[in-house]
């Protein structure tokens, strides 16, 4: 997980081929697509009805999202930016300068150990100038990079390169403070090292609070990052703090083990997160290091590696302690702007889907952005490119580059921690894997049709290569299409219910689905399931090997696909891919084609609203338009 110093540890490894390929709907869309636009917009609703919002938007000043095409932004940089400065600055009218340090203290319950009962949270602040009785909200990025020498991020009270800078070069000026907190047992923070368990939830807290109630705060706090510091936000809002009124989670996690574990099956950084990657956070070998001697620290390791010996929680409630998102919904009081990257392989996209329906529907407001990026930011082109292969992304770029981002951020910021300007539309924005954007009112999306074809059928063809998927990945079935008719537009989350007969209790399957064309296939989603948990979910099954057949009831990670006519569908079986682990208990498994299908939501792009984007003229996005 997490900035861009870490990336080359932590995430996952991608093909660095860059794709040839044009975007097949440009040509069809073409010129007319902002005229046609307009007529579509008015002719749904989408939370709030678009023509009255539309009016709405006009009238304060800002553009709807569909026209920000027409906008004099500044395109050609390596982010996105405001589409007017702000006013507000820092001391000698410095429009980027030096946070002030603070330390938050706070009661730790004496069963974490470690420096409890006298918590400690390190954190900076930047608050602009300001006249007489003048309050701001503040805006923080919560995580454990700061002050750490290991990823040569800088002292906390210096601005973070990957956000930092931007957030207070941009968004300050427009009335808005900014504050970089380091999460316990990291930075100068105290205790140890947490993992996002109650000792790190209990600090975050108490940072919102002491953000909320400063004298030059409104008392609005807004959390905003990516990756770990996109975790913190959820951890945030669970406690339903008065002073949270909005989050922005950036390829966050709504819990550690649903990052690492699908169904059982286990990556393979999964046994060592804890302390393999952040075990060295908060040890400098000053007096201060006894404090990262606490319970947890210490049962991370051996928790990791039980769970991918038995998959789920072997004794404890570790995972159960480090999963946000049912208490969330229990207790948030505010807003969430969530924001993936749908090709993200080191915070997968089943993060953020169908987590936005579940806010949907405890009528929490969210907004969704999903772009066909890997684990980055929304804007940054040159990054984007080099982590964007062929299947990976690619094929979306440059039209994944948001150069409306900051406006997007400023406009969201400034409706829900100051109650000023119109209310953000309230829906999701999704990117095909082909490049082209459109609105959905949640996702996965509403009116669909279920397409369902049936292994070793006409729908799907065995390539006749047998049905066993063997333990070491080498051989499995492999299943086609025939070429399609016609254009096939899906996504959401594909199920494929597989019945498989086990050698022993036990096994894995890994699924690969692939857009094939004249001999060549690109990647368009995959799906994993260790057989012990073959109903899902978390729950260990059992079942008579060799003679009784089961169902595997797989469900592929979130995607938004075309397929054009003339292509085909394949369909790959195995025991393990990319970066999964073999299963603990890995065995032969036979696939019974009869009853096992492959289904698929549907839709006819013609009833959908498609947008233009603001278009990316950084040179890198020149060159790969």
């Amino acid at each position: 997980m997490d900035e861009q110093v870490l990336e080359a540890e932590l995430a996952k490894a991608l093909p660095a081929v860059k794709s040839s390929s044009t975007n097949s709907l440009n040509a069809a869309i073409g010129a007319t697509i902002a005229v046609v636009l307009v007529f579509l917009m008015l002719s749904r609703t989408l939370g709030a009805p678009l023509e009255e919002q539309a009016i709405e938007e006009s009238m304060e000043g800002y553009t709807p999202i569909w026209e920000r095409y027409n906008d004099d932004y500044i395109t050609g940089g390596q982010n996105s930016y405001v589409l007017e400065n702000g006013t507000l600055t820092g001391p000698d009218n410095a429009s980027l300068w030096l946070g002030t340090h603070h330390f938050v203290e706070f009661d730790l319950p004496v069963e974490e150990g470690g420096s409890a009962p006298n918590g400690q949270v390190s954190l900076a602040v930047w608050v602009p100038v300001m006249e007489g009785n003048m309050t701001v909200p503040v805006i923080a990025e919560f995580g454990p990079y700061f002050d750490e020498a290991s990823v040569e991020t800088g002292g906390i009270e210096e601005p973070g390169t990957w956000l930092g800078t931007m957030m207070i070069e941009q968004i300050i000026p427009h009335g808005f403070a900014f504050a970089q907190v380091s999460v316990m047992g990291t930075g100068r923070s105290n205790h140890c090292m947490d993992l996002m368990g109650t000792a790190e939830q209990l600090g975050v807290d108490a940072a919102v609070t002491w953000l909320g109630t400063q004298e030059w705060s409104n008392g609005n706090v807004g959390m905003i990052g990516k990756s770990y510091d996109g975790s913190t936000p959820w951890q945030a809002a669970m406690f339903g703090n008065e002073h949270l009124t909005t989050i922005v989670p950036i390829s966050g996690l709504i819990g550690v083990m649903e990052l690492m574990w699908r169904n059982g099956s286990s990556e393979a950084r999964a046994p060592i997160m804890h302390n393999g990657v952040y075990g060295s956070y908060g040890l400098d070998g000053d007096l201060e290091d006894t404090g990262n001697m606490c319970p947890d620290y210490i049962a991370g390791p051996a928790t990791g590696g039980a769970a991918w010996a038995w998959g789920s929680e072997a004794a404890g409630d570790y995972w159960g302690e480090r999963y946000f998102l049912d208490r969330v919904i229990d207790n948030y009081n505010g807003s969430v702007y969530l924001i993936q990257g749908m090709h993200d392989w080191n915070v997968d996209p089943h993060m953020a889907v169908p987590t936005i329906n579940r806010l949907y529907d405890a009528d929490i407001e969210a907004k969704g952005l999903f772009g066909q990026w890997d684990h980055d930011y929304p804007d940054r082109p040159q990054i984007m490119f080099d982590r964007s292969g062929v299947g990976r992304g690619g094929e979306a770029f440059p039209e994944m580059v948001r150069m409306d981002w900051m406006q997007d951020l400023l406009e969201w910021f400034t409706y829900y921690l100051k109650n000023e300007g119109p209310q953000p539309w309230l829906g999701v924005e999704i990117q095909s894997n082909q490049g082209e954007w459109r609105f959905e009112d949640r996702y996965p999306m509403s009116e669909t049709t279920e397409v369902i074809w049936e292994l070793g059928s006409a729908d799907l063809v065995s390539s006749g290569d047998g049905n066993m998927i063997r333990p070491d990945a080498s051989s499995g079935p492999i299943y086609q299409t025939p070429p399609l008719e016609e254009g096939l537009y899906f996504g959401g989350l594909p199920r494929l219910h597989v019945n498989v007969n086990t050698a022993t209790l036990g096994g894995q399957i890994y699924a690969l689905m692939e857009d094939c064309y004249e001999g060549t296939c690109i990647h368009i989603g995959h799906a994993i399931m260790d057989l012990r948990y073959h109903a899902g979910g978390s729950q260990v099954q059992t079942w008579t090997p060799v003679i009784g057949e089961i169902t595997a009831v797989m469900e592929f990670f979130p995607m938004d696909v075309e397929v054009e006519a003339g292509h085909s569908i394949k369909l790959t079986l195995r025991s393990t891919g990319e970066d999964y682990l073999p299963s603990a208990a890995s065995t032969l498994v036979t696939v019974v084609d009869a009853g096992s299908t492959l289904q698929l939501d549907v839709f006819d792009p013609a009833t959908r609203e498609y947008y233009q984007i603001v278009q990316c003229t950084a040179q890198i996005c020149l060159d790969n338009a």
